[in-house]
């Protein structure tokens, strides 16, 4: 089977009213940053949080009558994992799952909790490919594979058309990329319908081989990224067959792009997102030379982010946009000198958030005394008025982290 438009629509004529169809939303404050219009399609909304339940049901409502009665597994770092489990349990059909030890928790938690037999082996998916290929063939389980599946990959392209059905006036889809089951879906249904369109991937610069494979220079790649979604080493072969003729161009989010982009859809956008389903809009707000004044389509692609990591994120950007700052403060040792420094701070606005009153270390002289303050601030400009409020009274100061400013998003490597 090939994946063509006429599979496509078959897929989405089969999952009408068993996967949602995700609203495609402009979003002004986002379209200002980026200096084009942003019509973002919030496939993180989907029950399991990503877009993975598309495909997964395209491949599962094909099982035979045996196929279903045996069972399936799928490795997975996490949202096809979650995908699997749930449409399964939902048809009553058996489902394992194979994730690496790392995976992160709350897509392990929601796998199990959808009622997968939940596995974790190795550091990666490819060290959970044996485990994988072995229990197959010793219980007679049906690969779900996550990307190189026609089935999945057609599942995967009703993205597209949902996209160009709800905005007919795109100019480009930008869409994540990491086996290419998605980006080659929504590819294949959006140059069918519009052959003028423009499909941009993005990848995590730290695994980068679908850029590779579109014979662009890049540079060795690995390592832990925030979007897990998409670390795949090595595209798949449908991808690898397809996207050379189909999407323009594959560019690389470095990290703090990634991170910034995910808070930057927090905070703009209302809406949770995880790394990989935040690095479309990164690659957009990196290159607005390259989008400006056009109708962009930005893939969410998913949302299953870990809430500890989704908190760290979100207090680091108020860091970076100097709103949250930590000062210290030398001060005489003397009765009321603190109370006066925060006076000082309280009338300044500033709203006091941590405080370390430290006298036996960090070479203190004695009758001195020094200060470590975290403060949450309206901005960066407030945060330097306080700073110089507190110099106008007699008290020394110093930054004890960078906040000068929002940090730009980085360029997608040339």
């Amino acid at each position: 089977m090939t994946v063509t438009l006429a599979a496509v629509r078959a897929a989405a004529a089969a999952s009408a009213g068993e996967v949602l169809c995700t609203p495609l939303v402009p979003s002004p404050a986002l379209s200002a940053r980026a200096g084009c219009d942003v019509r973002l399609k919030l496939e993180n909304l989907q029950p399991t949080g990503s877009f993975k339940l598309r495909g997964a049901l395209n491949r599962l409502r094909a099982l035979t009558a045996a196929e279903r009665r045996r069972g399936v597994i799928a490795l997975s770092a996490g949202n096809h994992a979650q995908a699997v489990a749930y449409l399964a349990a939902r048809i009553g059909v058996p489902a394992t799952i194979v994730m690496p030890v790392n995976a992160p928790f709350t897509k392990v938690a929601h796998s199990q909790r959808y009622g997968g037999r939940v596995l974790q082996h190795g550091q990666t998916l490819q060290e959970g490919q044996a485990l994988l290929e072995d229990l197959a063939a010793r219980e007679g389980l049906t690969v779900i594979h996550p990307y190189d599946d026609p089935l999945v990959v057609a599942g995967q392209g009703t993205v597209g058309l949902e996209m160009l059905a709800q905005e007919p006036a795109l100019d480009a889809l930008v869409v994540p990329v990491g086996g290419g089951g998605l980006i080659t879906g929504i590819a294949v249904a959006a140059k069918a319908l519009k052959p003028e369109i423009e499909i941009i991937g993005v990848q995590s610069a730290r695994f980068p081989a679908m850029r590779a494979l579109l014979g662009k220079r890049v540079t060795r790649g690995g390592g832990i990224t925030i979007a897990d979604g998409i670390a795949v080493k090595s595209p798949g072969a449908i991808a690898r067959r397809l996207l050379p003729r189909l999407v323009g161009d594959i560019v690389l989010a470095e990290e703090d792009a990634l991170e910034c982009a995910v808070a930057l859809l927090a905070e703009d956008a209302h809406l949770v997102a995880e790394g990989a389903g935040a690095a479309a809009l990164a690659a957009v707000l990196a290159s607005p030379r390259r989008f400006k004044g056009r109708v962009v389509g930005v893939v969410v692609s998913g949302g299953n982010i870990d809430g500890r990591l989704l908190a760290t994120v979100l207090l680091r950007a108020l860091v970076k946009s100097g709103r949250m700052i930590r000062l210290r403060i030398d001060l005489a040792d003397t009765p009321g000198t603190l109370a006066r420094v925060a006076s000082l701070i309280g009338e300044a606005g500033g709203n006091i958030v941590e405080l370390t009153h430290q006298r036996m270390f960090h070479d203190v002289p004695p009758r001195q005394a020094e200060l470590d303050v975290m403060l949450e601030t309206r901005d960066a400009a407030h945060g330097a008025a306080i700073e110089a409020a507190l110099a106008a009274a007699g008290f020394s100061a110093r930054r004890l982290s960078d906040t000068a400013a929002e940090p730009a998003a980085v360029r997608p490597r040339a």
